[in-house]
């Protein structure tokens, strides 16, 4: 699977979680139909895990809004961009962006991958300095 496809699979994953009683594996069960993929469960699994540090990470850079306010596609897919910006250094930061960015266009409504630009611009400046 690339990582692409994973990290859609991992969008439609924790979007389920996201104030339901599912379990990881149930919610993965029916994204994923029996497939196994590393990066797929490395993404699910670390931003449902560390899912609290996230939200402090972004509540730090939401101007004018609470992240319960966001959207549910909007906080999923950030949680998962800023998971993978602070916990993972196997891809640029750019290429994770973009990803999330993409995501954004296809998930979400048409201010959507702006609105992730600029949350997702803010954090990864702040990283760098």
């Amino acid at each position: 699977m690339k990582r692409h496809e994973a990290r859609e699979k991992a969008l439609q994953t924790l979007f389920q979680l996201d104030g339901t009683e599912l379990t990881i594996e149930e919610a993965a069960e029916h994204v994923m139909a029996g497939d196994k993929d590393n990066f797929y469960t490395l993404l699910v699994e670390g931003t449902h895990t560390n899912m609290s540090e996230i939200d402090e990470k972004l509540r730090g850079h939401l101007e004018n809004w609470s992240l319960e306010r966001l959207p549910k596609v909007e906080r999923t897919i950030l949680r998962m961009a800023v998971f993978e910006l602070s916990y993972m250094e196997d891809a640029p930061s750019r290429v994770i962006m973009n990803e999330a960015i993409e995501l954004s266009k296809t998930f979400g409504d048409e201010k959507s991958s702006r609105f992730v630009n600029g949350v997702l611009s803010k954090f990864t400046g702040e990283q760098q300095n």
